[in-house]
């Protein structure tokens, strides 16, 4: 069991899949043995022709013939054990994957960069698939072989088996040592590639701006010499693997010559005869080429540390869990002295406490940086708080399992996104189960409708990638439409009329009064116009909370609300 939980942290592999790899290499190892059965039988027919010969050649035909269907037989089972059984783990080990995702914090995937958390997800699974079919089970079971046949070797004679054997753990011992500076040269290698990746991504996000800023030249600049530093690292690890392993191999070949020199002094002497000798050259031959064949893919195996410790670093975090019945009495949202920071060096919120109660508008304003984001994303157990308390109608949410905290709450973020299908589809990821009617209906409520049905196929129009075909008003309107659709008793807007005109914003507004009836909403804005309407408004500044009050009790206390509402009424008196 201690070797099956080594396997399984060693390449992120589950249990099963670990028990099949060790079987793997058993029978990569039995596949090497039965491979010296051919010597055997030459060993047979050298025997009978320097004594009494052959008298029935047949037999020699027959056993020849088994040989074969012995090696064709084995063959057949270690390929299909071997290759299947890991193409089986490699589905187990993505949906593992995929369901480890689902439940890990958002802070997980902050930390993390968009390049690096694919590269481990497409290219690092990839390479522990291929890694753990073809590579691992034979470098283990060529070791495995010639432990065996080695043994073996003492029982004839001792003197030309230590002749032959010498070799074998100075070579692995040589490449063995290899590991720390084969590691070293991967995380380097690995760490180029995934700047170029990110790099990549970055330039095919951002080409727009780069060509609006005439900034070409600069970016394939920069992307040459990525790509540069790529090939050098690549360069680096191979040259660096391929002196310890050339250096390993040329180890083994010496066991050839020590054998041949041992076996021709004894013969000489007259302590060996000729017949033993022949095996042991013949066995000595055969003897190397599994691990010297192995050797050559020792890089890739020690290469599979870093991916496999990349995904074990998923598969291993830290899950946000919590109860899957709901509790709460009501949908007042209530933070009581919350205190939280993204790192431990920035404190975003420092000890805030308000109540977005049901049936009302709670507007959340402030300076950029103050925390209004945060809010809702803690609200909704985005992330888990330091220290407070944030409730839902009396119920804890860090207590919740995020999943099924999540069916309180509609949401629309500043950022939308959107999926290369169509307007329908797309607003129905709010609730998956909608007749088309009621999409169209909360599509409608959204105003939706005003550009959807001049679109060339109308509702069935496929809008682009992330809605590339659509501008970023109606970008935001699809967003809102789903928040309609999942008709929760809680909604969450994160600056989501920011995109939309005066006129859409008005509809908007007067769509979001009729949903308001017994549900809590909380907005987070800055123009002051959209929240003028709010039950009440709280002012963040500096991860505190400064105001809170109607916005006519914020306009007659003169304070942050009042001086927002000055400047803006001055910018709309601004002309060129």
């Amino acid at each position: 069991m201690r070797i099956v939980n080594y396997i399984r942290h060693k390449y992120a592999a589950t249990e099963q899949g670990a028990r099949d790899l060790i079987r793997s290499c058993l029978l990569s190892a039995a596949m090497d043995v039965v491979l010296m059965l051919p010597v055997a039988l030459i060993f047979l027919i050298v025997r009978d022709l320097t004594g009494n010969g052959i008298t029935n050649p047949w037999s020699y035909v027959w056993k020849i013939v088994a040989v074969l269907l012995i090696i064709m037989g084995m063959a057949w089972i270690k390929y299909n054990k071997q290759f299947i059984s890991v193409y089986q783990e490699s589905g187990r080990r993505r949906i593992a994957l995929a369901e480890k995702l689902r439940k890990l914090p958002l802070s997980f995937f902050a930390r993390k960069d968009l390049a690096d958390l694919t590269s481990t997800i497409m290219a690092d699974a990839a390479a522990i698939e291929t890694g753990t079919s073809h590579f691992v089970p034979d470098l283990v079971g060529s070791m495995i072989s010639i432990l065996l046949i080695g043994s073996m070797l003492f029982f004839f004679d001792w003197r030309m088996a230590l002749a032959a054997v010498w070799v074998i753990p100075i070579a692995i011992c040589v490449v063995l040592f290899s590991a720390k500076f084969q590691n070293a040269f991967s995380r380097k290698q690995n760490q180029a590639k995934l700047d170029l990746a990110d790099h990549i991504q970055e330039g095919l996000e951002t080409f727009q701006d780069i060509r609006s800023c005439d900034a070409e030249k600069g970016y394939l600049d920069d992307l040459y010499t990525r790509i540069d530093l790529t090939e050098k690292r690549a360069l680096q690890a191979e040259m660096g693997m391929a002196c310890f392993v050339v250096s390993g191999q040329m180890i083994l070949r010496v066991g050839v010559a020590t054998t041949v020199l041992v076996g021709a002094n004894l013969l000489v002497s007259g302590s060996l005869d000729l017949l033993t000798f022949f095996v042991f050259l013949l066995v000595a031959s055969r003897l190397y080429d599994p691990l010297s064949g192995a050797l050559m893919n020792l890089s890739a195996v020690l290469a599979l540390n870093i991916p496999s410790e990349r995904m074990d670093e998923i598969l291993n975090h830290e899950e946000q869990t919590g109860e899957e019945k709901l509790t709460n009495r009501g949908y007042d949202i209530e933070f009581r002295d919350v205190h939280f920071a993204y790192d431990t060096s920035e404190t975003v919120l420092n000890g805030v406490s308000f109540v977005a109660k049901q049936g009302e508008v709670t507007a959340i304003i402030g300076p950029s940086g103050s925390g209004k984001t945060t809010i809702s994303r803690l609200a909704a157990r985005f992330w888990d708080i330091d220290s407070g308390q944030i409730t839902v109608g009396g119920m804890d949410v860090s207590k919740v399992d995020p999943e099924t905290l999540m069916n309180l709450y509609s949401i629309v973020f500043q950022d939308v996104t959107l999926f290369n299908n169509t307007v329908l589809e797309n607003i129905r990821i709010g609730r998956k189960d909608a007749t088309d009617e009621e999409v169209i209906a909360a599509a409608k409520l959204a105003h939706v409708d005003v550009f959807a049905e001049k679109l060339p196929n109308g509702w069935n129009t496929l809008i682009g990638e992330n809605g590339s075909e659509l501008s970023g008003g109606e970008r935001q309107r699809l967003s809102i439409a789903r928040a309609f659709l999942k008709d929760a008793p809680i909604i969450l807007l994160d600056e989501a009329t920011a995109s939309l005109d005066v006129e859409n914003e008005t509809f908007i507004q007067e769509s979001l009064s009729r949903l308001v009836k017994d549900k809590t909403v909380i907005i987070i804005a800055h123009r002051m116009r959209t929240v003028s309407g709010a039950d009440k408004i709280v002012v963040l500044e500096n991860g505190k909370v400064s105001e809170i009050g109607t916005p006519t009790e914020l306009t007659q206390s003169g304070g942050f609300y009042k001086r927002m509402q000055d400047i803006q009424q001055n910018t709309l008196k601004w002309q060129l």
